[in-house]
């Protein structure tokens, strides 16, 4: 992939991030306005946009190789964290889940799908990723988190909260179609299309506006965001990398679209769910911080070592 197309697609995004911060900035958007996009985002234009990925991406690419890869890089690093909260920096179960989380769960949703698109030309790379995370991963840490704070876990709640969330939703309505080889009719699709067409602009302003308006790191107890910076940042996209290449044989295209995905930074939602179990608020604000910073210059390092 050229180095001035990837540069014009990661200028795109910084810019319209850019109008966000801007507007929270000047005092024009506030934590209001933020909201209120982010609302939006998640429960019109996300999902309309992962049914319309889903449903046109094909089968093999969704459960593939990249699949593997990823769903192997996320147990290393959740591991590698935990183990490490445990054993050296003695942290509480509580604590060490959610920085595992931090280490592990990438913003596919509001930096994943714009990166997909306009960095590496296609949006199907962000479907396995999302599948992944919606299905799996999120009943995973949300089973564990559960534990934490009540002793056991609660399986009514880790069966339903998928499906009581838009963005499952539409991906899995995209994957019944998808799977079922039906094609829905222009006069179907057509809404669809359009409402799909706020959820980039809206998510990046929104992403935008959270960088301005969002506290910065504290200065104390640093251990902890650097091990969470290090796993998520270097350790997650170098095996994300092995296994795609060396070991499963994937294409270059492929390497790289897994490695990109792995460098992601650490997803928003888990600073929500942070503050919605009362455990791990500081590390959790501290990942997304510092790995949305940082994960434009590691991905621009990716691009350069793996791209063409």
């Amino acid at each position: 992939m050229p180095v001035v197309a990837v540069l014009e697609g990661f200028s795109l995004i910084a810019a319209v991030m850019a109008v966000g911060w801007l507007l929270a900035h000047t005092g024009l958007f506030g934590r209001e306005e933020q909201r209120m996009l982010a609302r939006l985002t998640f429960w019109v234009g996300s999902p309309a946009l992962l049914f319309l990925i889903v449903s046109r991406t094909a089968v093999e690419v969704i459960f593939s190789g990249f699949l593997v890869a990823t769903v192997v890089a996320v147990a290393v690093c959740a591991t590698a964290y935990l183990l490490l909260a445990r054993l050296l920096l003695r942290r509480r179960w509580a604590d060490a889940i959610m920085g595992g989380m931090a280490a592990s769960y990438v913003n596919t949703n509001n930096l994943g799908i714009p990166i997909a698109i306009y960095v590496l030309g296609d949006a199907s790379w962000a479907a396995p990723v999302l599948l992944m995370q919606l299905l799996c991963l999120q009943p995973a840490w949300l089973a564990a988190l559960d534990a934490t704070r009540v002793g056991r876990v609660s399986w009514r709640r880790v069966l339903r909260s998928p499906f009581t969330n838009p963005l499952t939703l539409g991906t899995v309505a995209g994957l019944a179609v998808n799977l079922s080889g039906w094609r829905p009719p222009s006069l179907l699709l057509a809404p669809v299309e359009l409402v799909s067409g706020i959820a980039v602009p809206c998510m990046l302003i929104a992403f935008g506006l959270s960088l301005r308006l969002a506290p910065l790191p504290g200065r104390e107890a640093l251990a902890e965001p650097l091990t969470v910076l290090l796993v998520k940042m270097v350790l997650m996209p170098v095996v994300a990398g092995v296994v795609a290449g060396p070991v499963l044989h994937l294409d270059t295209t492929a390497v790289l679209a897994v490695v990109v995905m792995a460098a992601l930074p650490t997803a928003q939602n888990v600073y929500v769910l942070s503050l919605a179990y009362g455990h791990g608020e500081r590390i959790a604000r501290d990942a997304v911080f510092l790995t949305t910073v940082l994960s434009l210059p590691v991905m621009l390092l990716v691009m350069a070592l793996l791209g063409d």
